[in-house]
């Protein structure tokens, strides 16, 4: 393979899918080759299946599912971008993601989680977890469900996610399947963010996750408190009417007490409720659930809130690989979605190089507008890949992050060589 790879790459190539060159030095600066031998299960260099799986973080980042399906010529670049002489078939990706099991794919969670950790990725204080569906396309005979009740039902598929909720970078997450209810999933994915966060987090939640069992997990659990907002039902009103309040402001007041959402729950925790109205007539309740010792005001009005940075995170984020599923394939959609982990942690890192409007896009106009839309083309000299890119503005300020991209490599101890290029190094020119 390395002979018809050399052979191919000595030819000038040109093409439109070159933007995606611009992720090699945060390929290299993330370790990403490393990260695939886990996944693989620490396969020599040769190896075909980490190459398959570059593949499918390039699809991610172009926020296609397949671009196996466009086999043409204009994808010119891509094939050896992920250091193969051609574009892997369905069957290839299909065969590759089939083999890889469940625990390897949370295990990449976990070691790409602790390496985005050391680099300052999350802040680890508070994090939001969040049920997220995704349409499946899949041929099984499953459930339908409703996003809102204005839409036709759908074959969903039921996922969990932890994002840092003041970084809005994800952590990890668990997939919902049959014979696992929401809390145990939500226990399996505290496993992941023990891993990664090292200090005591708050996590916040959303309703669905008000169970006993994850609440009692949380309260024997030192490393975590929770929050979770309580159902509106008879037993919370009734106790939320009889609780005296202490007035913060015009119209809002807290008051809290000890509670227990089950007959059989051992553990206390606390109900805090808000009440918002200055007549009685107007009054509001709502409560929230949690095992936590912080100031209820803190709480309710500063850390609460951030919860809807996970709203934010599937908005912007969602196109790279978790909107849709071709397969109910637990192998497969673990391994996918994954992977998809990695190319959303490069796009952060590219994103922070350029001006603000641009870090501010979401993923899929991110995509359009600068892996698919410039023309490029790619040569060798010397044991060294020169990528041109044509048309980039100026005010993106790449030239100043790529060119002499080796040198600057070296200067942060990083190895220019990209192993999966037989050790060519990268560089690039702007015109």
């Amino acid at each position: 393979m390395e002979s018809s790879f050399r052979e191919q790459i000595s030819k000038k190539i040109a093409g439109t899918a070159i933007g995606l060159w611009l992720l090699i030095p945060e390929h290299l600066r993330l370790g990403s080759w490393d990260l695939l031998k886990v996944w693989t299960g620490n396969k020599t260099d040769e190896d075909i299946e980490k190459k398959l799986g570059l593949q499918m973080i390039h699809e991610a980042a172009m926020c296609q599912t397949r671009i196996r399906q466009s086999n043409t010529i204009c994808h010119q670049g891509f094939d050896i971008l992920n250091g193969l002489p051609f574009i892997a078939t369905d069957k290839e990706i299909h065969k590759v993601l089939s083999k890889r099991t469940i625990e390897e794919s949370k295990e990449l969670q976990k070691v790409l989680g602790m390496i985005r950790q050391d680099r300052g990725d999350y802040k680890g204080k508070v994090i939001a977890l969040d049920p997220h569906r995704i349409v499946s396309y899949s041929e099984r005979i499953m459930p339908k469900k409703k996003s809102k009740r204005t839409e036709p039902s759908k074959k969903v598929i039921q996922t969990f996610f932890a994002i840092d909720a003041e970084t809005g970078q994800p952590i990890g997450f668990e997939i919902g399947f049959s014979s696992e209810t929401v809390s145990k999933a939500t226990i399996n994915l505290m496993d992941i963010i023990r891993e990664v966060i090292p200090y005591n987090p708050l996590i916040i939640s959303d309703c669905e996750h008000y169970t006993e069992a994850i609440t009692s997990f949380m309260k024997r659990d030192d490393r975590f408190d929770i929050m979770i907002p309580a159902p509106s039902n008879t037993k919370i009103k009734k106790i939320a009417m009889g609780l005296d309040y202490k007035p913060y402001w015009a119209g809002y007041y807290i008051a809290e007490t000890e509670f227990k959402i089950g007959k059989e729950q051992k553990e206390n925790l606390r109900l805090i409720v808000q009440r918002e109205g200055e007549k009685e007539s107007d009054y509001k309740y709502k409560g929230f659930v949690t095992t936590g010792h912080q100031f209820s005001l803190e709480i309710l009005t500063k850390q609460f809130p951030k919860r809807w940075t996970i709203e934010e995170f599937f908005n912007f984020e969602g196109a790279i690989g978790w909107d849709k599923a071709n397969s109910l394939n637990l192998n497969i959609r673990y391994g996918k979605m994954t992977l998809a982990m990695i190319t959303q942690s490069l796009i952060y890192k590219l994103k922070e190089k350029l001006p603000k409007p641009y870090r501010e896009w979401e993923t899929k106009h991110f995509s359009e507008m600068l892996f698919k839309t410039f023309n490029g083309d790619i040569r060798v000299k010397d044991e060294k890949i020169i990528v041109t890119l044509y048309g980039i503005p100026e005010n993106l300020g790449l030239k100043n992050h790529y060119e002499n991209l080796p040198e600057k490599l070296e200067k942060e101890n990083i190895n220019p060589k990209v192993p999966w290029l037989y050790d060519f190094k990268v560089d690039f020119r702007f015109k």
